[in-house]
């Protein structure tokens, strides 16, 4: 017994981490986007159903990942980031298959919600594990191709859910989350290392985790219903109201317990501070510009579903191909010095579309050169910000950092879409350059209000330790 104690424990395959870790990702925010290119033929399977009713299943969704992933990070440093993730994992996968047989659109939305939460534990429990195992001078690296596989989903998700419609319907567009999904259990299973915080005598504080959970719900509720309530109705003045309230009495409380559900101290670290603001001001920027090209194209140039999807390609390709490169170059020289140019390129991208794009479709000579151009910044922002925001962080905090970004991530892509709406209006051909105008004037501001947000990041990141203590396996030095 003594000898078999004394045997090494196995090591750890960080780069497995990494691949069970980003098919996850992918499959949660895929889903965050995939409705669009199915929400028609949702609609028309539910005909009795108002239009205000059916968007709950893209709302639901959304609010309950943004207001979860902050209590679902802690919970993975306290009780295990492995045990988060499978359990997350499970749920979704569960949540997916009911979605696919929901008889009513109540119970669709409701399933969506499940979705979600198993989504929330999901996300911040892979990037924990991630953390966990890669050494500090590899942490840029892994979690650049953790942060484009996510980039690309979100991409792709609409052409996506347009294609399985196209071929099936609505319903195989939650099916093909369940093969996903089995493969990555299995995989979790056998191959995931186990890792929390040192100090588990520890307890978050629950009325601190319902708190911020619930902040979090109504100014997401308050932002995602602006568009159909007004931005000045009563009940989304009161939703806002209601979420800073209580997240100002989440604040008290987390300043006045010696356990908060969130350490509020993380943000006392400029890293953690700079690179979450500029993650909010580049997230705007990104899903209002997504979801703009795709209305444009519909509106505009009578493209299609699956052919607006496909002309937004070549952006996350470039994503693709160049963010684990970018990620060296950050382990090397520190986020900041791609942050800040980074944020200009994007802003580039903003004044290219103001300046070039036309109501005549024009494909190789005006939505190429822009997405490309928009993906080169997205490749050199979107990763570099999520490392920069987790890497300074002790162990025990890496599920919790996580969260936070993400949830920051969620807000963003929520009010981008929000602002994107209130900025277009009801879109003709004959006014779509000035209402399009406004939404590619905000890219610009968001790309530079990036790059002065990241001008306050440290040069290099502080060499901490990015291990967790190990329960079940250790990871490589």
């Amino acid at each position: 017994m003594d000898d078999q104690r004394a045997l090494p424990r196995p090591t750890v395959n960080p780069w497995v981490v990494l691949v069970v870790g980003s098919l996850s990702a992918f499959m949660v925010f895929l889903d965050a986007q995939v409705l669009f290119g199915a929400f028609d033929d949702i609609r028309s399977s539910f005909p009795s159903v108002s239009f205000a009713t059916m968007s709950w299943t893209l709302s639901a969704y959304t609010i309950a990942l943004a207001a979860a992933l902050v209590p679902a990070g802690r919970m993975a440093d306290r009780y295990g980031r492995r045990r988060v993730f499978l359990i997350g994992l499970v749920a979704f996968t569960l949540a997916s298959v009911l979605c696919a047989v929901a008889p009513s659109a109540g119970l669709l939305v409701a399933f969506r919600v499940i979705q979600a939460l198993g989504a929330a534990a999901l996300v911040p429990a892979s990037l924990a594990l991630v953390l966990s195992v890669f050494p500090p001078a590899r942490v840029p690296v892994a979690v650049a191709v953790w942060g484009a596989i996510a980039a690309l989903a979100a991409a792709v998700g609409p052409t996506a859910g347009a294609l399985l419609v196209e071929a099936w319907d609505w319903r195989a567009v939650f099916l093909a989350n369940v093969p996903v999904g089995a493969i990555a259990l299995v995989l979790g299973i056998r191959l995931l290392p186990e890792s929390r915080e040192a100090d588990r005598a520890r307890f978050p504080d629950p009325l601190g985790i319902a708190l911020l959970a619930g902040s979090l719900t109504l100014l997401a509720l308050g932002i995602v219903q602006s568009d159909q309530w007004g931005w000045t109705a009563p009940a989304t003045l009161a939703a806002l109201a209601g979420g800073l309230l209580v997240l100002a009495a989440f604040v008290r409380r987390t300043l006045s317990v010696p356990h908060p559900a969130l350490d509020l101290r993380i943000f006392a670290r400029p890293s953690v501070r700079w690179a979450n603001i500029a993650t909010a001001a580049f997230t705007i920027g990104f899903t209002a510009m997504f979801f703009a090209l795709i209305q444009f194209t519909l509106a505009v140039w009578d493209y299609s579903v699956v052919r607006a999807g496909l002309a937004m390609m070549p952006g996350p390709m470039v994503v693709m191909v160049l963010a684990p490169l970018l990620g060296r170059v950050a382990a090397h020289r520190g986020q900041r010095a791609l942050l800040v140019p980074g944020g200009l390129v994007y802003a580039a991208s903003g004044v290219f579309l103001l300046t070039r794009l036309g109501d005549d479709p024009a494909y190789v000579t005006q939505l190429l050169p822009a997405s490309l151009l928009s993906g080169l910044g997205v490749a050199v922002v979107i990763p570099q910000l999520t490392s920069a925001a987790v890497q300074g962080l002790p162990p025990d905090e890496f599920g919790a950092g996580a969260a936070v970004n993400q949830a920051i991530r969620q807000l963003g892509a929520t009010f981008g879409v929000a602002l994107t709406v209130a900025v277009l209006g009801t879109v003709t051909p004959t006014i779509a350059a000035d209402a399009f105008g406004g939404v590619w004037a905000m890219l610009v501001i968001c790309g530079v209000l990036t790059s002065v947000a990241a001008v306050s990041l440290p040069r290099r990141q502080p060499a901490v330790r990015a291990v967790a203590v190990p329960v079940v396996a250790g990871a490589p030095q």
